[in-house]
């Protein structure tokens, strides 16, 4: 994924700092445990930004999660209709099962998402040991 560091998909998909993408936003990596989804660092351990703006900056990011969840579901759509030939019962179970277990994955990429809207990558801020 080194790839793409310097783009905005390197942040929205590693989870890491917009500014310097060296340090990580949440204070843990895993997903999936629900008290700690989504708590994030108040600033960039790597580069000290901070990534809360004003009080209340991510209710935006419920905006992008709406989007990210249609896209799940137009995927799965597709893929359960369509490619599996599943009758219109089991695809709504399949794209209903998906985005209940997804759900933590497309909080997470909703928040990465809004926060790269304002911030952009700065070579400058970024630590020689990266």
């Amino acid at each position: 994924m080194n790839l793409f560091k310097g783009t905005k998909l390197y942040s929205i998909f590693m989870g890491s700092c917009p500014v310097c993408h060296g340090g990580p936003m949440y204070q843990s990596s895993r997903a999936y445990q629900p008290s700690k989804t989504l708590l994030m660092h108040e600033h960039c351990p790597n580069c000290g930004v901070k990534y809360k703006i004003e009080p209340s900056f991510f209710y935006g990011a419920m905006y992008v999660s709406y989007a990210v969840g249609v896209a799940f579901a137009i995927t799965i759509f597709i893929i359960s209709y369509f490619l599996l030939s599943l009758e219109r019962l089991q695809t709504f179970f399949a794209i209903s099962a998906v985005l209940v277990l997804s759900l933590p994955i497309i909080l997470r990429l909703s928040r990465n998402i809004w926060i790269n809207f304002f911030f952009s990558y700065d070579p400058a801020k970024v630590k020689k040991s990266d």
